[in-house]
């Protein structure tokens, strides 16, 4: 049966767990309009993706 010969330490535990963390989206700033946005997306703003209109905003 698969049973720990040993206890596992703190440091060996939280150096394990160092990888399980949460990240938010990448924000990058619109070339045209300066505001951010979330990077390989449309821009919310001027609705301008890769400088070519993608939604028409008024």
């Amino acid at each position: 049966m698969g049973v720990p010969k040993r206890r596992v330490s703190k440091a060996r535990k939280n150096k394990r767990r160092s990888a399980n963390k949460i990240v938010g989206p990448a924000v990058v700033l619109c070339p045209r309009c300066h505001e951010p946005k979330r990077a390989h997306a449309v821009c919310p703003e001027c609705g301008y993706y890769r400088g070519r209109e993608v939604i028409a905003k008024s």
